[in-house]
């Protein structure tokens, strides 16, 4: 039941009225019987009540603000008091019309007018008898209407059914005023005092908390059991809200303990802040409020903010999970959510700059142009992901930062080596204590686009433990198809990363598993010629040295036969990075002597390079003579470029064994064993006597044994070693060969061909003998690679014995019967 009102009709009564008096009684049985015969007035002005339903004899206060219920007021009030009072339908309209208005309403007669200051009027009015609007006269001045009474069927007077109900009705509303603590106990004597039964009804559907709507549909009950019944329900939910309020109340009511001690100190402590000039918890969220008011964010990240947010406001802020909700809010804030930095299309620009940052590597500058030139016709292409694949040193991570600067993009760049927690890439669930995003969304939010040159260094170097396998995260990374929602297990959300263009790159594409690699476009990065390196260094490395050192151009300058000294001598490398190092060694002997104000030349000559760098220790790897039997020229690829090999084999006394050394692994070993069984077989063929294996041990090696060596491609460099020790024949002159073999004496291709080239040219070997299906390999490879090198296509192993071998017999040769 509504409080205020129960106090503002205390003692309120429809008796001859006294406007200098301070109480007026409760309506009686008497005063209701002269009410109700009292006759209708043919037409009453219409006031409409916003909030508000006005029973038959219950008084209410009414507070008028709008000009037409100021003049009628004031218009009643100097004339016979009696005014017709109905609800608005809709409480919102300012000025109601005729069809805006309830037809059912209450004549009530206005008992005191009271003026306020600020202009507006409280009138007190008490209600009469219902009536209904029968037709709307004039709106102007105000609303007056035309009324016919409302009958009221009323229960006989021994209806005990009705009686027990007004009983029950008497004793709900001493019940809820008990229950109620707002309300004042004093209120239970004007329910008490109350004779008449259809004023009870009356003044208890007046004062419960109940709709406009709600109460104009009791005031509309033709039948006073009816609505004494439809009064009754509503008491009834209504204590019983009361009593599930209290009983709740009693629940969570306890003494003040610790807990609460620490928060009031807390919040002492918060206030002197604020007074220091700190910010309170209710700014900072204010603060967040605005900003998110300015992040580009769809309808349903909105939501999920604003759901967040209102979360962390009902939390207390000395929790622990205030401050993860802080955090959690905060990376929401910063990500760049639908925010892209604009490419630049200028294609020729975007040349200069990989031109000018790598030397080589046409293929991958070629490959990033022709992305460029699509995204520049279509502008709505998703960026493809790109892996960069090859021998350390070549240039793959520096090509990412070049390609970001050519499409006017930041850079972002993170090493995945070693990494083996799936929550470095997926995040942790913010649930956990020191949970942060993964390192995806954290390079995003450095890099403040969602459209940045994304560089994922050493993808071959996941690794995987009971934390999960971080590549399999990686599926969703990098699939355009469905990286566009990534979903990061702190943001729980997910996120578009469909415009990142991924770089990823690696040594060892056989270390990837298969599903990501079928994700990625590979793209094939050999390693540098010497005339290439030569060209780098005299570019790139040696003036970024000399900068990184403190030096100038003046100080120092190395010319390119010094540089060509340096790579053939001291590096053994596909890419650059040892040389790098050797140059910036020469470069700190020159640094030192400025430093101490010694004598130097200030151009590095040959004699220079060997006292500071030393004796050049990497001429193992040229071309050895042909004047042993047995000692054959092959062509390796290792995960730092190509070598040459020897294959070595020996003959002795013995029963037929077959020996096989050199740190060998197992498909290596079994060419050596397919060699030696395709010659038993065709030994006729080959002029040799079959008895020679029941005679003599054969024994295989490949000098540095300790590094390990394996793959097949050794297979024909093995058969011809093996032939020429047999036949004591020498092998030809600066020649050098790569293929598989079979035991038909099939040459199959092999892989890593444009590294085993460099190693050849290295070695100064002039030909070499490959497998006819390897031909469309030399076919990519730039001419000037190819330069002073003469290739055999072979198919079988017969063409191999018939170019490697020659008919002069070698020094000291063996006679074996």
């Amino acid at each position: 039941m509504s409080n205020h009102k129960i106090l503002t009709i205390d003692n309120l009564s429809l008796q001859e009225f006294d406007s200098e008096a301070d109480l007026i009684p409760l309506l009686t049985p008497e005063d209701e019987e002269e009410m109700n015969n009292e006759e209708l007035p043919f037409s009453l002005p219409i006031l409409p009540l916003r909030n508000t339903v006005l029973f038959p004899g219950v008084v209410i206060p009414i507070s008028a603000g709008r000009d037409k219920s100021i003049k009628l007021i004031n218009d009643a009030n100097a004339g016979d008091k009696i005014i017709g009072v109905v609800s608005q339908i809709n409480e919102e309209d300012e000025d109601p019309s005729k069809d805006d208005i309830n037809k059912v309403g209450t004549v009530a007669r206005i008992l005191r007018v009271l003026k306020m200051p600020d202009g507006n009027i409280t009138v007190i009015l008490q209600g009469k008898k219902r009536f209904e609007i029968a037709e709307v006269i004039s709106e102007e001045p105000y609303i007056t209407a035309n009324v016919k009474d409302v009958e009221e069927t009323r229960p006989e007077k021994n209806d005990t059914e009705f009686n027990a109900i007004v009983d029950s009705i008497k004793e709900l509303a001493i019940q809820i005023i008990k229950e109620s603590p707002s309300i004042p106990s004093e209120a239970t004597f004007a329910i008490k005092n109350i004779e008449s039964q259809s004023f009870l009804i009356n003044f208890v559907s007046s004062n419960m908390n109940l709709s406009v709507k709600e109460k104009q549909d009791l005031l509309s009950i033709n039948g006073l059991k009816d609505r004494a019944l439809e009064t009754l329900r509503y008491m009834n939910v209504e204590l019983q809200k009361l009593e599930l309020k209290n009983d709740i109340q009693s629940k969570v009511r306890f003494d003040l303990d610790q807990q609460q001690r620490e928060y009031f100190l807390h919040q002492q402590m918060k206030t002197i802040q604020e007074e220091l000039g700190g910010v309170s918890q209710e700014e900072e969220m204010d603060e967040m409020s605005q900003k998110a008011k300015e992040k580009v964010w769809d309808e349903k990240t909105q939501k999920h903010f604003e759901k967040e947010l209102s979360k962390m406001r009902r939390m207390n802020p000395q929790s622990p999970d205030f401050g993860i909700q802080r955090n959690y809010l905060e990376l929401f804030l910063e990500l760049p959510w639908g925010t892209f930095s604009k490419d630049n299309f200028d294609l020729k620009q975007a040349q200069k700059v990989l031109d000018r940052d790598h030397f080589g590597l046409e293929e991958v500058k070629k490959r990033m142009i022709e992305h460029l030139a699509v995204l520049k016709l279509r502008n709505d292409m998703k960026s493809p992901i790109l892996c960069l694949t090859g021998p350390p040193g070549v240039g793959k991570t520096s090509i990412g930062r070049s390609v970001a600067e050519a499409l006017g993009r930041e850079y972002v760049r993170i090493s995945l080596g070693g990494l083996r927690d799936e929550a470095e890439i997926r995040g942790h669930r913010k649930t956990y204590i020191g949970a942060m995003p993964g390192r995806i969304i954290q390079s995003l939010k450095k890099a403040g686009t969602s459209n940045p040159v994304f560089v994922l260094d050493e993808i071959d170097k996941l690794s995987n433990s009971n934390s999960g396998d971080p590549s399999s995260a990686l599926l969703e990374v990098l699939d355009p198809e469905q990286n566009s929602a990534f979903y990061d297990n702190f943001l729980e959300m997910g996120y578009d990363l469909s415009k990142v263009m991924f770089i990823a790159t690696s040594n060892n594409m056989s270390a990837i598993q298969p599903a990501l690699k079928d994700r990625m476009e590979v793209i094939k990065m050999s390693g540098y010629t010497i005339e290439e390196k030569v060209e780098i260094a005299r570019k790139h490395l040696f003036p970024k040295q000399l900068l990184a050192h403190g030096l100038t151009a003046k100080d120092l300058t190395i010319g390119k036969k010094q540089l060509e000294k340096i790579v053939e001598g001291y590096t053994r490398e596909s890419g650059v990075r040892n040389l790098e190092n050797k140059i910036a060694q020469v470069i700190r002997n020159a640094a030192k002597s400025v430093a101490m104000e010694e004598e130097y030349n200030k151009k590095v000559t040959d004699e220079d390079i060997v006292k500071i760098l030393g004796v050049p220790r990497l001429e193992r790897d040229k071309y050895e003579t042909n004047d042993v039997a047995g000692v054959v020229t092959g062509l390796a690829w290792t995960s730092v470029g190509g070598d040459i090999l020897f294959i070595e084999s020996l003959i002795s006394e013995g029963k037929g064994a077959l020996t096989i050394t050199g740190n060998l692994g197992t498909v290596m070993k079994e060419s050596a064993t397919i060699a030696l069984e395709y010659i038993k077989a065709n030994a006729k063929k080959l002029g040799l006597n079959p008895e020679l294996f029941q005679k003599y041990n054969i024994h295989i090696h490949v000098p540095e044994g300790a590094t390990p060596k394996d793959g097949p491609s050794a297979g024909i460099a093995m058969l011809t070693s093996l032939v020429s020790l047999l036949t004591q024949t020498k092998v030809k002159k600066n020649i050098a060969m790569t293929g598989e073999i079979t035991l038909r004496g099939k040459v199959l291709p092999v892989g890593g061909i444009k590294e085993k080239i460099l190693a050849a040219k290295r070695a100064n070997i002039k030909e070499i003998i490959l497998c006819h299906e390897n031909k469309s390999d030399i076919d990519e490879i730039k001419p000037e690679y190819l330069e002073g090198l003469n290739f055999h296509y072979v198919k079988e192993m017969g063409e191999v014995l018939t170019l490697a071998l020659t008919d002069q017999k070698v020094k000291n040769a063996k006679e074996l019967k």
